[in-house]
């Protein structure tokens, strides 16, 4: 009796629900009873929480992993979908060396760096499953489809950190390292062309900007330094991160500082040191209350705004009284606030201002000089140089400019220019306005242009061209 008992209860035993059949490999049982029901396409089973693709790629059960992917129901079955542990069907595969399963979802275009709450991606498993069996097909498929050697869990350990001493795996170490070094490699052609690319696109910029030779070489070092990096980095070898260069830019107005922190700010960004390359720009009045408690709260806000980028305070030496007696100033205090977060690596300051005045703000805090660790100075632009920037400006007129679609006559080159410029400005003038000489240059000479055309004109490029004539009309009204 007992035994007939155990008989007829043998068929109930069969598995009957998705993940059992899944797990079983019973593909027509399977078809069958998805066609029935197709929302238990991407059920979830209890506990684990894994769907019917996770089990069958972890039993390797090739069919129904075939099935799944390429089923033609409603719904679409989740490739990515992960369980309680975050993994994905792809790590069941590679943590219990199912290499067809695995080859099958990594046809059908699943992640291979797909990683699970510990950080773990597929080649972490598939790697510890092949130290125990000594089969290294899953670990060899993941490779072949790029799977990353140098990946980080969560225990800032690789796969090959996960490697054992001793003769057992030494196969395995053989295989990661010949295509750890060949990661290496191949990123490092891609960092190469990459650095090439953002040193152009550096080189631009630097082409703006007249004159400036020291600043322009200090940049070109800091872009090199840090693109060597990202390509040190991209072979594998450990640099510590730099730390964000604080500055103070010396000179007189119209010399080109606002212009250069915002080159700066876009070289910073690419290369990484500032997640953006915004430049907030910044004055006394935008950091120093009138009453007390006023000031901490308004320049923090203002550092806020900054974050993420280089904030740029003009006219620095204003936050120090001219007298040490001035206890009613609260200039120090917003300078006391900008040092306290110079340190944290969320921001770039840079200080800019008169030589002179300048002094008193680095006299001021001792911790100054050990922060702000670069001092450029702008020299005044000599009317050769102011010349220059004449021509640049009438060749980058952005649509909405009110020199939009206006040219320069032949006859205005840039020794021309500049003798004009030298005859008809005062060398007080120019040290006092330097690039500041030019826009309002052009403008007076936009007007003398239309003043002095006919309305019976009907040639195109002598509407739009500017004449050395204009541009002497323009100077004389600005000396006035």
């Amino acid at each position: 009796m007992q035994s007939t008992r155990h008989q007829r209860s043998r068929p109930s035993s069969k598995p009957t629900t998705i993940h059992g059949l899944a797990q079983s490999g019973d593909l027509v049982g399977f078809q069958r009873l998805l066609k029935e029901n197709p929302s238990l396409l991407n059920e979830r089973n209890p506990v684990m929480a894994q769907t019917p693709l996770h089990v069958s790629a972890g039993c390797n059960n090739v069919e129904i992993v075939w099935f799944l992917l390429d089923w033609g129901g409603p719904g679409k079955v989740e490739l990515e979908a992960k369980n309680m542990y975050g993994e994905t069907p792809l790590h069941m595969a590679a943590k219990n060396g199912c290499n067809e399963t695995a080859k099958l979802l990594l046809s059908h275009g699943t992640f291979v760096e797909a990683k699970a709450n510990n950080g773990m991606t597929p080649l972490h498993l598939a790697v510890w499953h092949s130290l125990r069996s000594e089969d290294f097909s899953t670990v060899q498929t993941l490779l072949e489809y790029n799977a990353d050697c140098s990946a980080k869990d969560n225990d800032d350990m690789s796969p090959v950190d996960h490697l054992s001493p001793g003769p057992g795996s030494e196969k395995l170490r053989e295989l990661l390292y010949r295509y750890l070094e060949e990661q290496r490699k191949r990123r490092a052609i891609e960092a190469c062309g990459e650095t090439k690319g953002k040193m152009d696109e550096l080189e631009c910029e630097l082409s703006n900007i007249v004159g400036l030779y020291g600043l322009k070489l200090q940049l070109r070092k800091w872009a090199r330094g840090m693109l060597l990096d990202e390509r040190r980095r991209a072979l594998g070898l450990k640099v510590s991160a730099r730390r964000p260069p604080h500055m103070a830019f010396l000179g007189n107005p119209g010399t080109g500082k606002t212009m250069v922190a915002r080159i700066l700010g876009k070289l910073l960004h690419m290369v990484g040191i500032l997640p953006t390359d915004k430049v907030t720009e910044v004055q006394r009045t935008d950091l120093v209350g009138e009453f007390v408690g006023h000031t901490g709260p308004k320049t923090r806000r203002m550092i806020k705004e900054a974050e993420g980028g280089i904030l740029f305070v003009d006219e620095a030496y204003r936050l120090i009284p001219m007298q040490k007696s001035d206890d009613k100033d609260y200039g120090l205090e917003a300078l006391e606030e900008i040092m306290s977060v110079m340190d944290n690596g969320k921001i770039v300051v840079i200080f800019a201002g008169y030589s002179e005045p300048m002094k008193r703000v680095i006299s001021s805090n001792e911790g100054f000089c050990r922060r702000v660790t670069k001092f450029f100075h702008f020299d005044d632009f000599s009317s050769e140089d102011l010349a220059k920037i004449t021509h640049l400006k009438m060749s980058n007129q952005m649509e909405g400019n009110l020199l939009y679609g206006f040219q320069l006559h032949s006859s205005c080159t840039l020794d021309a220019i500049s003798a004009l410029i030298e005859r008809e400005t005062t060398e007080k003038q120019r040290q006092e306005m330097n690039g500041g000489l030019i826009d309002p240059m052009l403008l007076n000479a936009r007007e003398n242009l239309d003043l002095r055309l006919s309305f019976d004109c009907m040639d195109a490029t002598e509407l739009l061209t500017i004449t050395l004539e204009d541009l002497e009309a323009g100077l004389r009204l600005l000396s006035r």
